[in-house]
């Protein structure tokens, strides 16, 4: 029997997605959220759970690894994957943004310097400002970047500003809204849409019927 791969991000938007198959009738009574446990058959067997990091989903759904994800726009941007992005799921809403420290203005820097984990996102934004900037790639405590001279400004997620406020930084610019998003590989978009279309369908159905939804990431 032909199963369908979905990959799934480790931690809550596994959590989350898996909240919305069930609500499609898609169950993975299997899986439970300490499981150390990295595949998990659904119920019916026609559907198998890849967990996978968060940055890796888009990797698995282009190479076709897995058929289908669900991946933050973010880890899709900056990881620059092909493929079909197909539902935007409303959850794990957050937005890019430009900070820094109070007072500072982005046309102050003839060179900009920036702080990010997100090197490729932030230098398409800058690029189609026309503006050019040399970027500093980080893993983790981008706020401190300015403080110690690091960056001049940083892009970074933010979901309600408090740890930029508690570093005495501020949003500059705000870049983009982003959230989860459902995406499908393309040859199986076309090889298995008999299986693959419907489960499309209904997702769509049960987030259009929501309406806007407020998880942050």
């Amino acid at each position: 029997m032909e199963t369908i791969k979905i990959a799934l991000a480790k931690g809550r938007l596994a959590d989350l997605s898996i909240e919305l198959f069930e609500q499609i009738g898609l169950k993975f009574t299997s899986y439970h959220e300490k499981s150390r446990k990295l595949m998990f058959t659904s119920d019916g067997g026609h559907y198998e759970l890849i967990l996978v990091k968060a940055t890796d989903v888009g990797t698995y759904v282009e190479n076709g690894a897995a058929d289908i994800g669900v991946a933050g726009k973010d880890t899709l941007l900056e990881a620059s994957v092909d493929v079909f992005e197909l539902v935007d799921l409303g959850f794990g809403r957050c937005r890019f943004a430009v900070a820094g420290e109070p007072g500072v203005s982005l046309n102050q820097y003839h060179h900009l310097t920036v702080g990010t984990k997100y090197p490729k996102i932030t230098n398409d934004y800058f690029k189609a400002q026309g503006k050019q900037i040399e970027t500093i790639k980080l893993n983790g405590s981008v706020e401190l970047a300015p403080l110690v001279g690091l960056s001049d400004v940083v892009v970074d997620i933010v979901e309600t500003g408090s740890t930029l406020k508690e570093n005495n930084l501020v949003i500059i610019e705000n870049m983009m809204d982003i959230s989860a998003r459902l995406v499908v590989n393309k040859a199986s978009f076309k090889t298995k849409d008999e299986k693959i279309r419907p489960l499309i369908e209904q997702v769509k159905w049960i987030v259009d019927s929501k309406g806007s939804v407020t998880n942050e990431c």
